[in-house]
């Protein structure tokens, strides 16, 4: 599993946090979930052979899935927004 610092995680939910006590919405959940497959695809680059990894990936990109089709029924402005900042493709 990828690990990200406190600090860079500190960060991803001050940016993302729709209000002052916000620790875990859908926007968190999604920039957190990016970060650590954006650390795990490049590790795969480097260690191929690493099968174990490549699984906890495809699991992470399913998790965000989800979430993002969660976050378009919701919110759809959002679901714009967070995928414009974070550069995720926008499947139909």
């Amino acid at each position: 599993m990828a690990l990200i610092g406190t600090k860079n995680k500190k960060d991803l939910i001050d940016e993302f946090k729709q209000s002052d006590n916000d620790t875990g919405s859908s926007e968190i959940q999604i920039a957190i979930l990016t970060e650590r497959i954006n650390h795990l695809i490049q590790h795969l680059k480097k260690h191929k052979k690493d099968h174990h990894s490549r699984r906890g990936l495809i699991s992470l990109v399913g998790q965000r899935v989800s979430l993002l089709k969660y976050l378009r029924r919701k919110n759809y402005d959002s679901y714009i927004k967070i995928t414009g900042k974070l550069k995720i493709r926008i499947s139909k």
